[in-house]
């Protein structure tokens, strides 16, 4: 799927394409050579950068996720609710869930 851009940010990045090859080629483009050079890019380029970019962006909201999972744990549980070992105290766990030792809601 070809990527599209908006008008503005065309005109903007054709404009971009057009200073830099003045600027680091010394060759004046149009407006045509410039929206090829573009059309390329975005056609070869384009889907490496997007899938990169997703990926970055999946990790850090599933590292986030993470994060909020037990972040309520953490800050619930005193230091004194845990046993041999450093794991939390079962009981307490389920004390925190709003469950009794039997499994029953309280």
């Amino acid at each position: 799927m070809p990527i599209k851009l908006r008008k503005d940010a065309e005109r903007y990045l054709l404009g971009s394409i057009k200073r830099f090859m003045a600027e680091n080629i010394d060759e004046e483009i149009g407006d045509l050579k410039a929206s090829l050079l573009l059309e390329f890019c975005l056609r070869e380029i384009g889907p490496s950068i997007y899938n990169q970019a997703m990926a970055d962006a999946q990790q850090y909201i599933q590292d986030k996720a993470a994060d909020l999972k037990y972040a309520s744990l953490f800050y619930y549980f005193a230091p004194g609710t845990v046993i041999d070992g450093g794991h939390l105290d079962p009981k307490a766990l389920l004390v925190y869930a709003g469950m009794t030792p039997a499994g029953l809601r309280t």
